[in-house]
């Protein structure tokens, strides 16, 4: 598989082309971003850790029948991908409150939430991902109702797995977002899971051990990303 021109450059990660037009390969960078690019840093060992963390869940989550993207991963910091024809929408389900919703309506972080909320945003960095619903979706066009409502049932399967997955290391899932596009003809899941998009707390403890801890300065960023991966049983020296 050659890998060819850079086709993307988002703020974690790079597209390029590949002699098959049907796979991108999808490079991790070292680069963190937070507050819609507003806070940004490099730290050092980030692009590995989040793709072989990104190979195991998506390996899990292909595994459970869910269609995603990923195809294999490459190397340390690139994975091969299919090209989706991409729903600028993100997916986000909450199992606990906090961030965005803990601040919308004033609630106790921490609260668990039965059901699970289901939220949608509309991708865009320079108007903040405003919260939109699924009539927006509809009337401008972004995906049509049965693409939606397949990426809503795809969302909530995949918590299904990954509560239990990460339940069983010790972990509580709080919330994650997750983005979709489109295979010939069929929705799949598209972008990346790892504690860049999720938020992961100790079930014990409730310490945070996501990119929360980039946004509140909490520091040992990777350090916990890695603990996490070892907890779920991910061998970053593979």
């Amino acid at each position: 598989m050659e890998k060819r021109a850079q086709l993307y450059a988002g703020k974690a990660k790079s597209v390029y082309e590949t002699d098959d037009h049907d796979l991108l390969v999808m490079h991790f960078r070292d680069d963190t971003s937070a507050f819609d690019g507003k806070k940004v840093e490099k730290l050092d060992r980030k692009g590995m850790v989040n793709n072989k963390f990104n190979a195991f869940i998506m390996e899990k989550l292909v595994a459970a029948g869910i269609p995603c993207h990923f195809v294999k991963r490459l190397n340390d910091t690139d994975s091969l991908v299919k090209r989706l024809d991409m729903i600028p929408v993100e997916c986000v389900v909450r199992n606990l409150s906090s961030g965005s919703l803990v601040r919308r309506l004033g609630i106790e972080e921490g609260l668990e939430l039965n059901p699970p909320t289901f939220e949608l945003f509309l991708k865009n960095d320079a108007m903040g991902d405003p919260m939109i619903n699924e009539s927006y979706v509809a009337t401008f066009g972004w995906a049509d109702p049965e693409q939606l409502a397949r990426a809503k049932e795809l969302t909530f399967k995949v918590n299904e797995v990954l509560k239990k997955l990460f339940l069983d290391a010790g972990i509580l899932l709080v919330d994650y977002k997750l983005e979709f596009g489109v295979f010939k003809g069929e929705v799949v899941l598209g972008d990346e899971f790892s504690p860049d998009g999720c938020r992961l707390w100790d079930a014990e403890t409730r310490e945070k051990l996501d990119k929360d801890r980039f946004r509140q300065g909490l520091g040992s960023v990777i350090e916990s990303y890695e603990a996490v991966g070892q907890r779920l049983g991910i061998d970053f020296n593979a």
